[in-house]
């Protein structure tokens, strides 16, 4: 896990040092020169190019010379100007009129110097911030013909798909050792608050890229890997369906984009912005739409030719939610349905899995089948395990609740599809009412009775145990702390589109609240676990904070802003390693535990979880204070396994 998170920071070198077009748009829309496709491959080791292009001239009688820019990173590195006529023979001078293809592989002579405008950098560094761009210019009227540009690319990528499935393969892991710790323990769960902790740490990851920002691509891609901790889950099947379904119930905003057209919306900002590029397009451009990524786009459609970028266009992708959607191929308005769907398919797993538990029980008790060891987990632990657990995804909803704020707040800005609207108010009610009850049952409980009260495990406090089950007793109320930090965050994200540096003074404001909280009302049970809270309060605060290297008014250069994502991502990364070691250890811990305590009864003993039956109230888990023989979630250990939650 440790190797495959750090691969998405520093993605391993395995193919020749090259450079390759990624994507391809006009600069301008295209009235004189029609392309219809263009590739370019630079081959470093013997310094040659390969290019293959199919395109056409639709006027007569045009000379043009062609002007050619390399930039990286804001840097121009190649700026040449070429007469057509003095080339080949003249043969491009006219511009043929026909429809031409071809290929070639050219070697590239030394006297060009390219070797040394391309430095080596370029061959390993991640998402490369680089272009080409062919610009032709008439002769005779120094009018701009054509303009075309080329993303450039080394193929390595801070987003790594085998970083997306070893944390989804982590994440169930959790989920499997929360559901065992809670059949199978005679103390607190633990593993199912952490389970929690572990989405909320990885939501707030995915979500650091939703902000207005002028964020560098390295980092962009990094948040990526952690997409489907949102829901955010990109299937052709899904998408087409969304799309049917939006334009059937008055959806009129754009459908998702591939990835090559999305490769140029960043125009505006850095990469893709340069004095020589205002200079040559001045009299073609207007001035760009404030917020925007460049100054519009038009996307790619089902023709598959060239994309036109430019100011003109009516699709503007702003920079935040709409960019980070459509780079895993779901629209901006499909959003929020696909949070909805992928919802709806999880609750139907879990109903299953439910519907299966209860109909073997029925067999078992009916059959006599299977040993006594099995017969008893049946009858003993398989109703409260499912009460339980059931009570927890339908009373909390804490892992549902951040992405279902965010995308229904931000699919009401919208204005789309009435159906996705009302899906989206449908959801957010159902959640929050769900964690909104949960919150009134434990203040009105404590109200009526004593925080000790929550320490009695009862058909009437362990339903609500998710809340405040992670916090000592007497700081029980943390848990408003924690769901109002949540709130205004999806609120700022939300709402707070376009003004990236609002957003994201805001969002530092609610991290300094939330660590002051922290140091001055110590919610856990132990020291360890006070000390890690605050440790991920700051990572929390310092990762936000470097976050105002990506505003745009600011104006970082590019390569700086590079090395901020990078450390931003170094240190997220580091969080998310510490929680899964935390994570294990806890879980070894508790194996641990009960095989020397418990020995070969534990196939027999009663969990906590039968305490969630009516009625039963056989079993309590004591409070610190009141007790010498502390529960696992007050253990006097100091090891990692006390993590906080995150917020």
């Amino acid at each position: 896990m440790l190797f495959l998170l750090l691969l998405a920071i520093v993605p391993l070198t395995l193919a020749s040092d090259l450079l390759f077009t990624s994507s391809v748009t006009f600069c301008q829309p295209p009235e004189f020169l029609l392309i219809e496709d263009f590739n370019l491959i630079y081959f470093n080791n013997n310094q040659s190019i390969f290019f293959n292009i199919s395109a056409a001239s639709v006027q007569t009688n045009v000379s043009v010379s062609a002007n050619i820019v390399l930039d990286a990173y804001g840097m121009t590195l190649v700026n040449v100007s070429v007469a057509l006529c003095d080339i080949l023979g003249g043969a491009l001078c006219p511009l043929p009129t026909y429809q031409f293809v071809g290929s070639q592989t050219i070697s590239l002579p030394s006297s060009l110097g390219v070797a040394q405008h391309v430095p080596g950098i370029a061959f390993a560094v991640p998402d490369l911030e680089a272009y080409a761009q062919l610009t032709l210019v008439d002769v005779n009227t120094n009018e701009v013909k054509a303009c075309v540009q080329a993303t450039l690319s080394n193929g390595k990528s801070t987003h790594q798909r085998p970083v997306q499935w070893a944390l989804g393969a982590s994440s169930i892991a959790v989920l499997l050792g929360a559901l065992w710790q809670t059949t199978r323990s005679v103390s607190h769960p633990l593993i199912a608050h952490r389970l929690v902790d572990l989405f909320h740490l990885l939501q707030f990851i995915a979500s650091t890229g939703l902000l207005g920002l002028n964020y560098s691509l390295l980092y962009r891609a990094f948040t990526l890997n952690f997409a489907f901790a949102l829901g955010l889950v990109s299937s052709t099947t899904l998408q087409t369906a969304i799309n049917n379904m939006r334009a059937h119930t008055g959806g009129t905003l754009a459908n998702s984009t591939s990835t090559d057209a999305v490769g140029f919306v960043d125009r505006k900002l850095s990469p893709f912005s340069t004095v020589v590029l205002q200079g040559l397009m001045r009299t073609s451009l207007n001035n760009p739409t404030e917020n925007s990524l460049f100054d519009g786009t038009t996307l790619l459609d089902s023709t598959g030719l060239v994309p036109v970028v430019t100011n003109t266009s009516s699709d503007v992708l702003q920079a935040g939610i709409p960019i980070y959607t459509n780079y895993i191929s779901i629209a901006t308005a499909n959003a929020f349905a696909t949070v909805f769907l992928v919802g709806v398919i999880i609750f139907a797993i879990a109903l299953t899995v439910a519907v299966l538990l209860t109909g073997m029980r029925l067999l078992v008790e009916r059959s006599q089948w299977g040993n006594t060891t099995v017969r008893g987990w049946f009858t003993k632990h398989s109703p409260a395990f499912i009460q339980a657990w059931s009570l927890r995804l339908a009373h909390q909803g804490l892992i549902a609740l951040p992405p279902t704020l965010i995308f229904a707040f931000y699919q009401w800005t919208l204005r789309d599809s009435w159906l996705t609207t009302l899906l989206s108010v449908i959801m957010l009610l159902g959640v929050s009412s769900l964690v909104i009850h949960a919150s009134y049952r434990v203040l009105r409980l404590v109200h009526d009775h004593t925080v000790d009260m929550l320490d009695t495990p009862s058909s009437t406090v362990t339903p609500y145990d998710p809340l405040y089950g992670r916090f000592r007793a007497p700081r029980y109320y943390f848990f408003e702390i924690f769901l109002a930090a949540l709130i205004l965050r999806a609120i700022v994200i939300a709402f707070g589109q376009g003004n990236g540096l609002a957003q994201v003074v805001v969002c530092m404001l609610i991290e300094i609240g939330v660590l002051a909280a922290h140091v001055v009302f110590k919610p856990f049970g132990t020291r360890s676990g006070d000390i890690f809270s605050i440790y991920f309060c700051v990572v929390r605060l310092v990762s936000t904070g470097l976050m105002l290297a990506f505003v745009e008014n600011l104006d970082v250069a590019p390569i700086p802003r590079v090395a901020i994502g990078a450390v931003i991502a170094v240190i997220l990364a580091v969080a998310v390693i510490l929680l899964l070691a935390s994570i294990v250890l806890s879980l070894g811990q508790g194996i641990w535990r009960h095989r020397t305590a418990h020995g070969p009864q534990i196939d027999i003993e009663k969990s906590t979880l039968d305490s969630a039956l009516p009625g039963d109230k056989s079993s309590t888990r004591h409070h610190p204070s009141s007790s010498p023989n502390t529960s696992e979630r007050h253990s006097s250990s100091t090891t990692l396994a006390e993590t906080p939650a995150t917020t």
